[in-house]
């Protein structure tokens, strides 16, 4: 039987988009690989509807190292309301009781500065993650509730913007895994009050900072000037999804070897570790490798010729 051709356009590269509030990560991305006719694309990390901000979309190619976008730090600037607690943890959510806020801005800042470091988070009912193969906000739209296990996140930093009366502004480094509307709740049952995110905007994931985004009206009008030619420019190239890991240049017959599948050596390298991998006479993106124990890269995902 005919192995069946895939529909579109082959499109390698990576987008950042600036996502709307309002609307799905899933729904997002499928408005943009419709707007690049894309035969192949995957977003990186879903942000809630609530949320806006970076949303890494890969093409083609670039699909293969999505994975460690998945992986990568984050940052987000932050709204909160203290003295709220809703259902989900966000301005979404039903408010499910209120309380006073008696804290002073002192008080505030000292009990959000307190998860600064390795701390554990209780995922949400709300959350993405799978029970039984199924994502805990569907169980919690069912009315259940299940035991969740702690997981360790880091907080690297936390910037405050602003503390007026019960409303609080920050921006946040986090490790992969981390929720926001956890470090807020966590923060109002510190304070005795409660709390929820009100707005949410992802700064940054991995290498990419928020300059470099475009939301789906700019791309919208620089398509209909442009054409495909005119986005399609917009694209990062693959090796910017590990623009942080080590490099390593190989010679022609190394990397020859590495793209049959087999590891090489090579005394460019650190001594443990994932690796970025290029071809030195060429300056190609070849791919991502691990340092075996025996100082071999052994080849983990390789950009198809």
């Amino acid at each position: 039987m005919a192995k069946r051709r895939p529909r579109g356009r082959n499109v390698n590269g990576i987008l950042l988009l600036d996502k709307n509030s309002g609307v799905s990560s899933n729904g997002a991305l499928q408005m943009v690989k419709k707007m690049f006719a894309a035969a192949k694309a995957g977003h990186t990390g879903s942000l809630d509807p609530l949320a806006t901000g970076m949303l890494p979309i890969c093409f083609g190619e670039a699909t293969k190292f999505s994975q460690f976008l998945l992986e990568s730090d984050k940052s987000y600037r932050v709204t909160a309301k203290l003295g709220v607690i809703t259902e989900t943890g966000d301005a979404d959510g039903e408010v499910v009781r209120t309380a006073d806020v008696t804290a002073s801005p002192a008080q505030i800042e000292d009990a959000l500065m307190s998860f600064i470091g390795d701390i554990e988070q209780v995922p949400s009912m709300y959350s993405a993650i799978k029970y039984d193969g199924v994502p805990l906000y569907k169980l919690a739209r069912e009315g259940k509730t299940v035991e969740r296990k702690a997981r360790p996140v880091t907080i690297y930093d936390i910037r405050i913007l602003r503390i007026e009366s019960d409303e609080l502004e920050f921006e946040v480094d986090c490790s992969k895994g981390t929720y926001v509307r956890s470090l807020v709740e966590d923060t109002g049952e510190k304070l005795g009050c409660g709390g929820h995110v009100t707005a949410l905007r992802r700064l940054s994931a991995g290498p990419y900072p928020a300059e470099r985004m475009l939301t789906l009206e700019q791309l919208g009008k620089i398509k209909e000037t442009g054409g495909f030619e005119a986005i399609d420019e917009l694209l990062l190239p693959l090796s910017t999804s590990v623009a942080d890991w080590p490099r390593v240049e190989l010679g022609d017959n190394a990397a020859y070897y590495l793209q049959q599948g087999q590891p090489v050596m090579s005394s460019d390298r650190p001594a443990d570790g994932w690796v970025s991998i290029y071809q030195a006479s060429s300056e190609e993106f070849l791919g991502v490798g691990e340092v075996l124990e025996d100082g071999r890269i052994a080849p983990r995902r390789l950009v198809s010729g």
